[in-house]
């Protein structure tokens, strides 16, 4: 059976497809095609459920969710820290109000966290759209004041020069106790029962394998050119493929709960 991925050029997506896009291991029956586009742009064709098989933002699923399940692995969930709004100079958060934030998508979950952020500080953000990897340069440059920063800009806003203003994981965390779900794996809700759990068993088993084979997989995820040297994309693969990666667990799926106000649809492998 033909199946499509569709993931991201994003290191993390990238690395825990590895052992099936390199024939590590073995596809169990699947002849699988793979697709890579921005995850903004897959939160979209999602929509018209393209692909058997897509990388989405848990900020699209409650739109998605009549033609998707989600798959338990390869979910890219983080505690503690997670998408940064960030600004040209020094700015405490109440300024954010009167400023317009620019974003990389009104689907992608960072937008809705930083919209549950907002809320909590009584305020509705003026926000302007860019592809994600243009938000940092732009920022930088003065063409918006604040930026909200996903993917490995993450790690490189200290160093182009930009300041901290929000650490949306870290809110999270202290205001409700648990992980911030960013991205996960969905599966199209009409394949039948038996593929969606076969494939299901088959990303978790893609996933252990990434984590084993570490630095390949680093390798595997360098070759599409995001601007990170091998150890930074090191760094950043092991903070988002984790545990909550093979399995989000209670503590994750409650995560996923709470960020979208509904319980999803778990395939489990």
């Amino acid at each position: 059976m033909k199946l499509t991925i569709a993931h991201s050029p994003d290191s993390d997506d990238a690395y825990m497809m590895a052992p099936l896009a390199l024939g590590w291991l073995a596809p169990d029956g699947f002849e699988i095609e793979f697709i890579r586009k921005d995850i903004e742009q897959l939160n979209a064709e999602a929509t018209e459920a393209r692909y058997d098989i897509t990388a989405i933002s848990f900020g699209a699923y409650p739109e998605l969710r009549d033609r998707y399940d989600l798959l338990t692995s390869g979910s890219s969930i983080q505690e503690g820290t997670g998408p940064l709004v960030v600004s040209r100079k020094p700015l405490v958060p109440a300024a954010l109000k009167d400023l317009t934030i620019v974003i990389p998508g009104r689907r992608t979950s960072a937008y809705l966290s930083m919209r549950k952020w907002c809320a909590e500080q009584g305020f509705e953000p003026a926000v302007e759209l860019l592809p994600f990897d243009q938000i940092l340069p732009a920022v930088v440059a003065g063409r918006y004041e604040a930026g909200l920063l996903i993917h490995e800009s993450q790690l490189m806003y200290q160093e182009a020069g930009a300041q901290l203003v929000v650490d949306l994981g870290a809110w999270w965390k202290q205001a409700y106790d648990l992980p911030l779900p960013m991205g996960g794996n969905a599966i199209r809700k009409d394949l039948p029962a038996e593929v969606k759990q076969r494939f299901a068993v088959l990303m978790r088993k893609s996933v252990e394998l990434a984590r084993e084979r570490h630095w390949e997989s680093v390798d595997y995820s360098q070759s599409f050119g995001r601007g990170m040297d091998r150890e930074m994309i090191g760094r950043y693969v092991n903070a988002w493929v984790n545990e909550f990666t093979v399995d989000p667990g209670p503590r994750g799926r409650a995560a996923v709960t709470k960020l979208l106000g509904l319980e999803p649809v778990w395939i489990q492998g």
